[in-house]
Order: structure tokens, then C-alpha cells, then sequence
């Protein structure tokens, strides 16, 4: 849409520029203008034929003239060269210090401080960027000249024919026969004074210093009536006058001149109409468009108003008033289009974000649909409040910041989740290491804490299931640590109860307990002291025999309730590895 833009925004000024060199310049109309935008700014073309001999400094004068009342207050770099037709490299060439609002063809370009860079520089003609208007004589009919003799006084009344007699008697003979002879004689303009084509060709000689007085659409709109009254005034004339053919050709030069006034009339409405569009904010890019429209509508009519029309003084400096104006409603569609694309694109945005929410599955689904909410939103968020476009963006926003809420949400609810889940994963861990250190109430607390943690994510994650699946084998991993910890409990008490037992002035026994069993072996100094009281009964202690003996059996006895209360068999053997006792846990 830019280079569109630009290259009718080039158009309108070579046209402008044109125009007003035939006006301001004699011998204009053998001149043609070209206009072309590079990197250094605006580049102007004027080139005229061999023999004829140019005033540079009038010619960019000129230029410069039109340039100003285009669009002041900002500078503007623009490069005007004249050469003769069919020559490559111009002849003079100027630089024009300007202040415009905006470049044409929307390209910022340089000061007038830059001039000096531009040396060397040549403008050729067969270009892309270059536009090129030359008025062609097709593009309007040619109005007749202005009449110097116009204020002259009027030509005597043609005087009525003369009538022979013998005309008169085939009239007679006419009027018997046809009965109705002297009504065609008598009608207007046959063989009587002809007021309607006298008026007629006064009005087509002072018509056109009418024209060239008009100063607005009312005064054009006298001129039109009065020629539309003569041009009817003549139908009365038959077509058998003598001055028919004359008629006709009044008729039509009166209408031809009243059509183009029409034409004018209606384009000055049209713009009219387009201006009071304007006073009021486009609500849409049709509505700008519809403007654009309307200007261009104006415009058309009015460049087809040759140089050498009475009309073209009126309507010069309103063609270039529409043309700014038009440029002006070029740049809104543009920038209209740039929020449509803005608007059209974030629905796009918005539309894969429902899409990548129907099929997420992992927390980097979720923060990718986060993301891409996100992205629709700033692009809303970056119409301006002036846009057309403003109101519609506000709708969507409505609608969308909540779904990028939702969606901010849920990432963080699976991102905790998924921390939540590796928790879960890292104490099972470690419950297992302390297991293989056979540290099984390190293991059983670890397992417990584990089962706990799976409890703290949510239902509605992803990771619930997967979290609930480790339930089952946790809970049977910490109920067989629980039974570790009591068998290792019951070793304990068992240890600690066989130590006691071994144990009483003299080491009177050893242990050992293995998944067997509990195996315990006299001490060769209990065996000793048994067999000297065994052999010597009778000795100064005589109670000793007895008391060994009975020990003996205590002593079986004792081990014997260690063994059930640990839920182990017992064998016990004397110092001399001989099994003296055994003990075999039933069932």
C-alpha cells in the first residue's frame, strides 16, 4: 500500500508542478516534469525541447512556490534539475531549502544543509521510481479562445428574406394543399428576426470572462443556468430554418460548456462532502477509504480542466488543496492498515493459543500457552486510543486477559507440581540408599516422607497420576522398612538379654545371631569351673556340685525365653563344641 501511495503522491505533484508552469511560464506547454524520491530526498525533473530557451531561475522559482504551499513547517530536501529533452545530464540544477510536514511519497529525507553531498549527481528518466506526467491534448476538449471583440457593439439583426411572387404562389399553393403551410412559415427563425441565437452567441462570447470571474461553486452555478436557459431557448428553432445548423452549433457550445462546469460543479461538492467527512474521527478503514474515495473523485474532473479553460484558474488552487488532502487520507489507510494487520494478527496469536491449550501435556505446554497469550495481548495492547480499531482491540482484551490469567495459572500450578514430583523422586532416593546401609528407620522415615509429598499435588496436574502411581510401591517399601526396624529392634533386646545371661562374675558364655538362629558356646572357664565341682563334691564347699548343676539348667532355661521372645532356634554347645542343647521353633 506504500508504493501505491507513493507513486500517486508523485504523480499529483508532477501533474501540480505541470500545471502551474503553463500558467506562470510562457511557452510552458512544450515543458515536462518528472519526479522521482532516492535516498537523498525529492528529485525534480524539468526538461523542454532544443529550441526553446528557458529561464532557470523562474522555473525553480516556480517549483519552489508550489513546494512551499504544499505542506509547510518542516524541512525538506529536494534537488531540482532542467535539462533539454534528449540530453542525459541537465544543464542547471538547484537545491531548494523547504519546511514541509511530510515528504512525498512518505520518505523522510535531508536539510537543506546537505546540498553540498549531492554534487555529481544525475537524474535519468527511464527509472522505476520516477513517475512521469505529460498532459495529453486528448485529456479535454478544447474550449473556444476568449473573444477581445467581446465588449464590441453587437452585429446588425439579419433582416427578413425577401419574397418573390412566385415563391408566394407555390406558399399559396403549399398552404392549400397542406392546409397547415403558414404555421412552419411562421415559427421562430424561418424567415423572422432570431432573438434565442442572437442571445445565444452573446452568451457564448461573454461566458467565458464570466467563468474566469467566478470565485466559488454558487457563481459557477449562475453561469451554468444562464447557459442551459439559452441552449433551450434554441429548441424552438425547427430544424427547416434556415438557421438550424447555426443552432445547433450554439447548442452545442453552450451545453459543452455547461457540462463542464457540471463537472466542476459536482467535483467541488464531492470535495465539499469529503471535507465534512473529515471533521469527524474514521470509525473504520472503510470509512477512510470511502474518503479517499471521495477526494479522488474530486480530483479526477478537475485534471482534466486543460490550461487554456476558463475554469482552470478556479479550480488550480483546489486541485492542490484535494491532492494534500488526499495525501493526508493515503497516510491514515496506511497507518489504518498497519493496526488491522496488528488486530488480524493477534486473533491469529490467539486462535493457536486455545489450540496449544487442548493439547497440553507437560509444564512446557503450559508455559508456551502462557507465552503465546501473552504475545496476542501486546499486540492489542499497541493500538492506539485514536484508531478506529481502538474498540474492537479493547473487546478482544476483555476476553483474552482472563485466558492468559487461566493459563499463567495452570504453568504455575505444574510448575510446582513438577517440583513437587522430583521431591517425591529425590526422598524415595534416599530411602533406598539408607536401606542398603541397613539404617532401616533412617529408610522408614524417608519412605514415610515420600508417601506424604505425593499427597501435595494436585488433581488437576499432569503429574497427579503419574505421582499416584508411586504410592502402592512406597507404601510396601516403608511397611518392610517398619519390619526392619522391629527385627533389628527385637536383635537388639536380644543382644542385650543374651549379654546378661553370659554374663555373671565369669564370662560364662559367647554368642552369635545370624538368619539361623541364635548359637551360644560355653566358655572353657565355665566348663572348668563346672568339672572341678563335679570331681570334688565333697569339698569345703560342698553346695558347689549342686549349685553348678542347677545353673546349668537356668542357664537353658533363660536362653530357652530369649529364643522365643526373639522368635529364634537355639543351639548350645560347651566349650568343646559338643551340642549340649537345642532349641527348634515349632511350626
Amino acid at each position: 500500500m506504500k508504493v501505491a501511495v507513493q507513486h500517486e503522491d508523485l504523480q499529483l505533484l508532477a501533474k501540480t508542478l505541470q500545471e502551474q508552469l503553463l500558467v506562470e511560464v510562457s511557452s510552458a506547454e512544450v515543458f515536462e516534469v518528472k519526479c522521482a524520491v532516492n535516498k537523498d530526498g525529492l528529485m525534480i525533473l524539468t526538461q523542454h525541447e532544443s529550441d526553446v530557451i528557458a529561464d532557470a531561475q523562474i522555473i525553480f522559482a516556480v517549483i519552489e512556490e508550489v513546494l512551499q504551499s504544499l505542506a509547510p513547517h518542516r524541512e525538506q530536501r529536494v534537488q531540482c534539475f532542467l535539462r533539454v529533452s534528449g540530453e542525459q545530464l541537465p544543464y542547471a540544477k538547484c537545491f531548494l531549502p523547504l519546511k514541509q510536514t511530510r515528504g512525498w511519497g512518505d520518505e523522510e529525507v535531508g536539510g537543506a544543509g546537505e546540498a553540498g553531498g549531492a554534487e555529481g549527481q544525475y537524474f535519468y528518466p527511464i527509472s522505476s521510481s520516477a513517475l512521469t506526467y505529460s498532459p495529453s491534448l486528448d485529456e479535454t476538449e478544447k474550449e473556444e479562445l476568449f473573444d477581445p471583440f467581446a465588449d464590441a457593439p453587437d452585429l446588425p439583426t439579419p433582416k427578413a428574406f425577401p419574397i418573390k411572387p412566385m415563391l408566394l404562389g407555390v406558399a399559396l399553393v403549399g398552404i392549400v394543399v397542406l392546409g397547415s403551410g403558414a404555421y412552419f412559415l411562421t415559427r421562430p427563425c424561418v424567415i423572422s428576426e432570431c432573438k434565442e441565437i442572437q442571445n445565444a452567441e452573446r452568451l457564448k462570447t461573454k461566458s467565458p470572462q464570466l467563468i474566469r470571474r467566478a470565485k466559488s461553486e454558487q457563481e459557477l452555478v449562475g453561469v451554468q443556468q444562464q447557459l442551459m436557459a439559452a441552449s433551450t431557448a434554441l429548441n424552438v428553432i425547427p430544424s427547416w430554418s434556415p438557421r438550424s445548423q447555426v443552432s445547433e452549433e450554439l447548442k452545442a457550445s453552450l451545453s459543452g460548456r455547461s457540462e463542464k462546469i457540471n463537472q466542476v460543479v459536482k467535483a467541488l461538492q464531492t470535495a465539499s462532502l469529503a471535507t465534512q467527512q473529515v471533521q469527524t474521527p474514521a470509525h473504520s478503514l472503510e470509512e477512510l477509504q470511502a474518503r479517499q474515495n471521495l477526494w479522488r473523485q474530486a480530483i479526477a474532473p478537475l485534471e482534466t480542466i486543460s490550461p487554456d479553460s476558463e475554469l482552470y484558474g478556479l479550480v488550480q488552487g483546489k486541485l492542490i488543496n484535494y491532492r494534500v488532502r488526499l495525501h493526508a487520507v493515503n497516510q491514515q489507510i496506511f497507518t489504518e492498515e498497519k493496526w488491522l494487520k496488528k488486530l488480524t494478527a493477534a486473533k491469529a496469536v490467539a486462535s493457536a493459543a486455545e489450540k496449544q491449550e487442548g493439547t497440553a501435556k507437560s509444564l512446557n505446554d503450559w508455559q508456551k500457552v502462557r507465552s503465546t497469550w501473552l504475545v496476542a495481548i501486546n499486540a492489542l495492547n499497541s493500538i492506539p486510543l485514536t484508531s478506529p480499531r481502538y474498540q474492537e482491540a479493547e473487546k478482544l482484551l476483555v476476553d483474552y486477559k482472563p485466558k492468559l490469567m487461566a493459563a499463567r495459572d495452570r504453568a504455575t500450578k505444574e510448575q510446582l507440581a513438577v517440583k513437587t514430583y522430583q521431591q517425591v523422586l529425590s526422598t524415595a532416593k534416599q530411602a533406598k540408599l539408607y536401606e542398603q546401609q541397613n539404617q532401616w528407620q533412617a529408610a522408614a522415615t524417608y519412605w514415610e516422607q515420600a508417601l506424604q509429598t505425593v499427597k501435595k499435588i494436585s488433581q488437576d496436574s499432569l503429574y497427579y497420576t503419574q505421582a499416584q502411581s508411586l504410592t502402592e510401591p512406597y507404601s510396601t517399601a516403608l511397611k518392610q522398612a517398619q519390619e526392619k526396624v522391629q527385627v533389628v529392634s527385637s536383635l537388639q533386646q536380644t543382644r542385650t538379654d543374651l549379654d546378661k545371661t553370659c554374663i555373671n562374675e565369669i564370662q560364662i558364655c559367647t554368642f552369635n545371631i545370624d538368619n539361623a538362629g541364635i548359637i551360644v558356646r560355653l566358655t572353657s572357664e565355665y566348663d572348668q569351673v563346672r568339672q572341678n565341682n563335679l570331681a570334688n563334691p565333697y569339698s569345703e564347699n560342698s553346695s558347689t556340685a549342686v549349685d553348678v548343676t542347677n545353673h546349668l539348667q537356668i542357664l537353658r532355661e533363660a536362653l530357652a525365653v530369649i529364643s522365643d521372645n526373639a522368635n529364634l532356634s537355639l543351639i548350645l554347645y560347651d566349650s568343646q563344641g559338643q551340642v549340649i542343647y537345642t532349641r527348634t521353633l515349632s511350626g
